[in-house]
């Protein structure tokens, strides 16, 4: 669980809601027509301008954000260190028999172990470094086209409520109430885009970075592992995409991985 996500969350709806528990009743603020027009008006134009599965996908890159916690590139140094120790006592051939979690790690092992010369795994690697950029930028997207979606639909609902309260004026007392019931949506859509959506896509971003620097560590790891370099060598080299203040020493290679 991504403890920064949940208490920023918790925190903007604590102190929203407590806001409207000192100045009134909780159930002022709560419309339904206004509901369905700024979600359901902001989930029919997100699914207007993207794909069905670009959409699914966002969400559960959502969902990911709030369940899973961030990686350390710490982890990656010290993996591709010990697949460099491997290679050096065993051969190149050994890396094509370790079990890896991560897909593109793999591949580049499997290029090495085939004996693949640098240019190949370089051309593969950007390849798909540029890919997940591709896909993270889209999923990114999402959210921000969501939250500039949702303050438009909550003004297209207070529009819709100012019409039906003017068609009222005969009646004072209902103006009052009717000019508040048409504000909240404009209330909905500006607390989804800034509490909800604008955050999310964020974090995302913030995601996307750091998996940048991960796989630029397997890259100019890989490239180590092709050249043979001295695991020393090869700590020195890819800590430094780690800040100072952050890096871990190297520990003793060994214990990682086995190979079948």
């Amino acid at each position: 669980m991504d403890a920064a996500s949940l208490v920023g969350v918790l925190l903007g709806l604590g102190l929203i809601i407590g806001a409207i528990f000192l100045g009134g009743d909780l159930s002022h603020f709560f419309n339904l027509p206004g509901i369905m027009i700024v979600v359901g008006g902001t989930i029919a134009a997100t699914l207007i301008t993207f794909q069905l599965k670009d959409v699914i996908a966002a969400f559960r890159a959502a969902i990911f954000v709030f369940s899973e916690k961030k990686s350390d590139p710490n982890d990656m140094v010290e993996t591709m260190i010990e697949l460099c120790s491997i290679s050096r006592r065993q051969g190149l051939i050994a890396l094509s028999r370790i079990e890896y979690e991560n897909d593109l790690l793999r591949k580049a092992c499997n290029l090495i172990a085939d004996g693949s010369k640098e240019e190949m795994i370089r051309d593969t690697l950007n390849i798909e470094i540029e890919s997940m950029k591709q896909r993270h930028f889209i999923i990114q997207d999402i959210f921000r086209k969501m939250a500039s979606y949702a303050p438009s639909f909550g003004m297209m609902g207070t529009l819709i409520g100012l019409v039906q309260m003017l068609r009222q004026l005969n009646n004072p007392d209902t103006i009052g109430p009717a000019m508040a019931v048409a504000l909240l949506t404009t209330f909905y859509g500006m607390l989804l885009s800034t509490l909800f959506f604008l955050p999310i896509a964020g974090k995302l971003k913030d995601r996307t970075l750091v998996e940048l620097i991960n796989l630029e560590i397997m890259f100019e790891g890989a490239i180590s592992i092709l050249e043979d370099n001295n695991p020393v060598f090869v700590y020195e080299k890819l800590s430094s995409y780690v800040p100072a203040k952050r890096r871990r020493p190297p520990r003793p290679t060994g214990a990682a991985y086995q190979t079948g």
